[in-house]
């Protein structure tokens, strides 16, 4: 199958996204837009090259942070929700999991109420319109440490909104290991929200260890250190804990892999654990979600049936209700006739 025909018939397929970055689904036409209003002039070529250009998690995350520093209003955010219609539309998504990190505006005086509002309107027009569902998990982040991260959650629970169903933890993982934050993770989990973090990203098995034994995160973000650690890998599969994997991301910050048929997600398959597919974020890494699917077909070797399981993994892994899942993984089945 050639790569046109795979992801034209893989559009068609409906599919969940679960680890996505609402301020990395920008394309770079929006990025200048924001550029421009923040900054009253146009984005040279140069200032471009320099924004996309980092080699380590690190770097990315200063370019993440610029990226968000080019916000000026609350209203900002009615382009970024206009750009994920887009590309979840694009993609063939009708359910999404996205993360939003409020740490950097609060910091710029944006009001965390007007945001929420904004969110609430452009999830309910994308809904109406598409019959997309994007649910929100606010990124508490491990960068700015354990006191911060818990009046991220404090916000969280002052304004309530159907579609923010809980806390993700990402950030710099060198930075804030999982156990500075069992304090926020244990008050969310009692609290009834839904609780995820990155690990396993940047820094060894230890930290995926500590994510689900100390902080009991319900999903893991990233995980792929997990292939230095075969008893890790065991848990993993034999307890059915969800790794969000993103594969081009991984490549790119090349701190475990350095090129996509090298990833371990083809061997955490294999080793019976629950995988998904997923892209972090699409305009820092360059990517899409149909890209990734074939980047695991024609790079890591997957089979159509069993890209169709990690298809179906992506629903059984997310947070939607039991019955709303035999919905989609129906959906899923049906729409598959078309391919055998």
């Amino acid at each position: 199958m050639t790569k046109t025909e795979f992801k034209t018939f893989l559009k068609d397929v409906p599919k969940a996204e679960i680890h996505i970055h609402i301020e990395a689904v920008i394309t770079l036409t929006g990025v200048k837009k924001l550029y421009a209003k923040r900054y009253g002039k146009e984005m040279s070529k140069e200032e471009q090259t320099e924004l996309f250009s980092y080699n380590d998690l690190n770097g990315f995350i200063q370019a993440f942070l610029k990226v968000q520093d080019m916000f000026s209003s609350e209203n900002d955010f009615n382009l970024v929700f206009k750009e994920l219609e887009k590309y979840l539309v694009r993609n063939g998504v009708n359910y999404c999991e996205a993360f939003f990190a409020p740490s950097a505006f609060i910091k710029k005086g944006f009001s965390y109420e007007k945001m929420v509002k904004i969110f609430h309107k452009q999830i309910t027009r994308i809904r109406e319109k598409h019959g997309i569902i994007i649910k929100l998990l606010l990124d508490v982040s491990r960068t700015f440490g354990c006191e911060n991260a818990m009046k991220n959650y404090e916000l969280l629970k002052s304004v309530p909104c159907e579609d923010i169903i809980g806390i993700g933890l990402g950030g710099a993982e060198a930075k804030g290991p999982p156990k500075d934050f069992v304090p926020v993770f244990e008050l969310a989990l009692k609290e009834g929200y839904k609780a995820v973090a990155h690990a396993g990203e940047d820094v060894g098995p230890e930290n995926i260890w500590d994510s689900i034994n100390l902080l009991h995160a319900q999903r893991i973000g990233h995980g792929i250190t997990a292939i230095q650690d075969k008893k890790l890998m065991n848990e993993l599969a034999d307890r059915q804990i969800p790794l969000e994997v993103c594969i081009t991301s991984n490549t790119f910050t090349k701190k475990i892999v350095k090129m996509a048929r090298y990833h371990p997600i083809k061997k955490f398959y294999d080793n019976g654990m629950l995988v998904t597919v997923n892209t972090d974020d699409p305009v820092f890494f360059k990517t899409t979600l149909l890209d990734e699917f074939w980047i695991c077909y024609k790079s890591l070797k997957f089979t159509m049936d069993e890209i169709k399981t990690l298809i179906k993994n992506a629903y059984t892994s997310s947070f939607m209700s039991d019955e709303d899942k035999k919905k989609a993984l129906a959906a899923v089945d049906a729409a598959w006739k078309n391919i055998e």
